[in-house]
């Protein structure tokens, strides 16, 4: 066996610890902590690991691609399937073009602890009368992330940033 000629050579790894600082606050919801793990709104994929404050109702979404979530702790479920609750262990995959509305149970004594990849955007509407909120995709909470580091002092947050694309000029 041999090795590849193409190798990536890593200077340092590209790690987070999210235990190291506190979350980001009242990015997405009130009643969400935050901390990015990955942004890359160049492929349109995002990776974070939030906290639900307990009794935290979501608007309802539709997801344009698919949603790896494992849940650390606490206890949620999607008001369209109250008796399937994810708890501490559980692994949900969600395919493009699902529609729901997340919900922590407010039975929790802590916040519901998750770690999500999403491919693609969701998109918002007003539980109520249907009506358009807004597009949340990695563009969206890079934006966010970025202006909330500073706005609540925290220098210290990193998270991976893939870079876009490059054009040689010529």
């Amino acid at each position: 066996m041999s090795i590849p000629e193409t190798v990536t050579t890593q200077d340092e790894l590209l790690t987070i610890d999210t235990n190291a600082n506190p979350f980001l606050e009242g990015l997405l919801h009130p009643g969400i902590k935050l901390h990015p793990l990955l942004l890359d709104p160049h492929n349109g994929l995002w990776v974070l690991r939030v906290k639900f404050a307990p009794g935290l109702t979501l608007p309802l979404h539709f997801h344009t691609g698919c949603v790896h979530l494992y849940t650390l702790s606490g206890c949620w479920y999607y008001l369209e399937h109250p008796t399937q609750k994810q708890v501490a262990g559980s692994y949900l995959y969600e395919p493009g073009g699902s529609v729901h509305q997340f919900h922590t149970s407010p039975d929790n004594e802590e916040d519901t602890d998750t770690f999500m990849v999403v491919s693609g955007a969701n998109i918002n509407y007003d539980s109520e009368d249907g009506s358009y909120l807004n597009l949340m995709d990695a563009g969206m909470i890079k934006a966010w992330v970025d202006d909330a580091i500073v706005t609540q002092g925290r220098p210290e947050m990193r998270y991976v940033e893939v870079p876009g694309p490059h054009f040689a000029r010529g």
